[in-house]
């Protein structure tokens, strides 16, 4: 119960009884929970201030502890009333705010050491208990504090193509969405940049592309006909048709029959 010890060394020379020390824990549940104590009593006195420590005084009447307490975003006022009847202790406790009201009765024997008042590491017992006993009947029916929004984390920054490292992979895109293209080097040392990239896109290759396949190139209606080989409707529209031979004088690149064999004019070849 972090915040507890240094709270009852404090607290030490006014506890002389067991359910002294019980009270003492019971309030530090209450400013674990989001509660600050404003004093003693059933009325505010001059100069109050919400403050984690006990009030002075607050052992004054071993029959009766009265203790007020406020939540730290202002929605709650607690009026806290701890009555030993025999052996048990009776919590009452009252939302001024809401007027709400939450009774637990604990058994002091069952959460402290009566010898051990000394020693902060026996004189409580239990202690799990005693917190879920506290959370269960008194701060879930009169409401916790609303805590503060937690600060969302950082969200990491995009990550960007590296264009001096072309073998890097780009980001995962979500689906149905478009990856944004990169764009093309500016820089005259990019020559050879295409040939380093695997997927393409970059300028400055130095692979031989006659076909220049990384272009568009019109689409060939065989429907029109075809000078030479097909005249026009030969070939229905919308039919499949597989094209033959080298199409128009437009082809690019090298003409592979513009080089004859060797001895293609002899002859006795």
């Amino acid at each position: 119960m972090a915040g507890l010890e240094p709270l009852y060394a404090l607290a030490r020379a006014a506890i002389s009884r067991p359910q002294d020390a019980l009270v003492c824990c019971i309030h530090w549940e209450l400013v674990r929970h989001g509660y600050r104590c404003l004093g003693t009593g059933d009325q505010p006195g001059p100069d109050e201030r919400k403050s984690e420590l006990l009030p002075a005084g607050w052992e004054a009447n071993k029959e009766v502890y009265t203790l007020r307490y406020k939540s730290t975003d202002d929605a709650h006022e607690l009026l806290l009333k701890a009555v030993m009847v025999e052996d048990s202790m009776i919590l009452n406790v009252m939302d001024r705010s809401s007027q709400r009201v939450a009774d637990v009765t604990l058994a002091v024997a069952d959460y402290i050491n009566p010898e051990h008042l000394d020693d902060f590491h026996k004189v409580y017992k239990n202690t799990e208990e005693l917190r879920t006993r506290i959370a269960s009947g008194i701060i879930a029916p009169l409401g916790a504090p609303a805590e503060k929004a937690k600060k969302e984390p950082e969200s990491r920054k995009d990550m960007h193509w590296d264009d001096e490292n072309p073998l890097r992979l780009p980001p995962r895109q979500p689906m149905g969405t478009r990856a944004p293209s990169r764009p093309s080097p500016l820089s005259p040392f990019a020559v050879g940049g295409e040939d380093l990239d695997p997927f393409g896109g970059r300028s400055g290759g130095m692979i031989v592309d006659p076909l220049h396949s990384g272009f568009p190139q019109p689409g060939i209606d065989p429907s029109s006909g075809i000078p030479g080989r097909l005249p026009p409707g030969a070939v229905p529209p919308g039919a499949r048709f597989d094209p033959f031979g080298p199409l128009g004088a437009g082809r690019p690149g090298p003409d592979p029959d513009h080089l004859p064999p060797p001895g293609y004019d002899d002859m006795f070849m």
